[in-house]
């Protein structure tokens, strides 16, 4: 893992499965390259079916009041 990796707070990763309801299972991180053209994915599984989604990480309430 590179050094800006570990500054950063990494996307989150989750299989999404359709049906009556989706379901959101997370299974692993992302972080975006250093030019932005990309990301590095860790997933600790593998998923059969439903689809790949990454989503921007979640804002903390103590560094949104921080500022961070």
């Amino acid at each position: 893992m590179k050094t800006n990796q570990k500054s950063q707070r990494p996307y989150a990763v989750y299989v999404v499965e359709e049906g009556d309801d989706a379901y959101w299972t997370k299974i692993g991180a992302a972080w975006r390259h250093e030019d932005g053209k990309g990301f590095n994915i860790s997933l600790s599984c593998l998923p059969v079916n439903g689809r790949l989604v990454v989503r921007e990480p979640k804002v903390d309430e103590a560094d949104a009041e921080a500022g961070r």
